[in-house]
């Protein structure tokens, strides 16, 4: 899946940027505190897109 889908779904469920790290970005959700770093790819493998949204609590984004 591309990044900026990715970063959408996030942005649609509550997380928002937090801060730049050395190869990833970290993002918070809001509603829970929970924190993921997103690798900056501009492909990011579907079980790693799972993988960050169950880490940040939310659903997982649908692939088509």
């Amino acid at each position: 899946m591309k990044r900026n889908k990715l970063l959408k779904h996030l942005g649609e469920n509550a997380c928002v940027f937090n801060r730049e790290g050395g190869n990833h970005t970290m993002f918070r959700n809001v509603i829970n505190g929970k924190v993921a770093m997103i690798p900056r790819h501009p492909d990011i493998d579907e079980y790693t897109a799972a993988g960050i949204c169950k880490q940040l609590g939310i659903p997982k984004p649908k692939i088509n």
